[in-house]
């Protein structure tokens, strides 16, 4: 898999463009600027954003090359993202250290995903908030008629209602809805399908 990732990342386009995810850059504005954690955040789009808008950035991926591809648009923006090379295994960070964590599009098969969700939020502080947007579990069908929409092929890393209220039962629910949506991030997200979103609060 790491192989795999590190091959998309080596192009010199952005996969998933410059720009951050929609509904990232939505719930954000909502929010006052702190620390935010970015999980498995690739080339660095939401990163550099947030850094932008005020925040004290930190992310990670096990890519290299997502890694460089990040630091290289931070330099270009002309911001600071503190971004570890590797696994949500390797983060040592305190308890309770974050105001924020972006979940996008990050897809973590059912084996883990309940326990990496988890830990992600035991990181986040007495109020803080957790931004998620990935493939639903109906997203296949469009998959299936446009495969440049990406996404994972395997159903067991799509998301639906029931996965998310399961992971995130600690958190009071401000948003938690499927919607169906027309992509346009990069060269590797264009196309229509159906995603799930949340917006939730730690207690």
């Amino acid at each position: 898999m790491k192989s795999f990732w590190d091959q998309r990342y080596s192009d010199k386009r952005y996969a998933y463009g410059k720009e951050p995810n929609a509904y990232f850059k939505e719930k954000l504005a909502g929010l006052p600027p702190g620390k935010i954690l970015l999980a498995a955040e690739g080339e660095g789009r939401n990163a550099v954003y947030a850094a932008a808008m005020g925040w004290e950035v930190y992310a990670y991926d096990f890519s290299e090359e997502a890694v460089k591809k990040a630091q290289a648009l931070a330099r270009e923006k002309e911001v600071v993202i503190h971004y570890q090379l590797g696994s949500l295994s390797d983060l040592t960070f305190e308890a309770e250290f974050f105001d924020a964590i972006g979940l996008i599009y990050v897809h973590f098969p059912d084996s883990i995903r309940t326990q990496n969700h988890s830990k992600l939020v035991s990181l986040l502080s007495p109020g803080g908030h957790v931004i998620l947007e990935g493939f639903s579990t109906n997203h296949p069908t469009y998959q299936a008629l446009n495969p440049q929409v990406g996404g994972p092929k395997n159903p067991i890393q799509l998301y639906n209602t029931k996965k998310l209220k399961q992971d995130f039962s600690s958190l009071t629910l401000i948003e938690l809805e499927e919607q169906k949506i027309h992509l346009e991030e990069g060269y590797c997200h264009v196309g229509e399908t159906t995603v799930m979103r949340l917006f939730a609060q730690l207690r």
